[in-house]
């Protein structure tokens, strides 16, 4: 009896993930929920545009390293949790890119000849 019947079935089974994306922004809504200020008193805080926070905050812009330390200032939250969520994230939404992952396939057939 084998483990796997072919070589497709073995990767769904070890790439499980989860269909729901959660941007990092959705993280920081509810910290700042948590803590009772409002997103224009901690973009005040932080010295950044509020329309930009916003956008963060909505999932609209990626939180950048420079937002990472600025939150990590401001909140006390360290900083490689807010680009690590954002690393996830990106990797999650890329992996949901049908096209590109035939991309990789391809790639990955290639490479392995050599």
């Amino acid at each position: 009896m084998t483990k796997f019947k072919n070589q497709s079935e073995e990767r769904i089974a070890n790439n499980m993930m989860s269909s729901l994306l959660i941007h990092p922004g959705e993280m920081i809504k509810d910290e700042i929920i948590a803590r009772g200020i409002t997103q224009k008193e901690l973009a005040r805080q932080m010295g950044v545009s509020y329309t930009v926070f916003n956008e963060i905050l909505n999932g609209k812009r990626p939180v950048t390293t420079e937002y990472a330390l600025l939150l990590e200032a401001a909140l006390g939250t360290d900083a490689n949790i807010w680009i690590g969520l954002q690393a996830d994230y990106n990797m999650q939404k890329v992996k949901q890119d049908k096209s590109f992952m035939k991309r990789l396939e391809h790639i990955r057939k290639i490479a392995a000849i050599f």
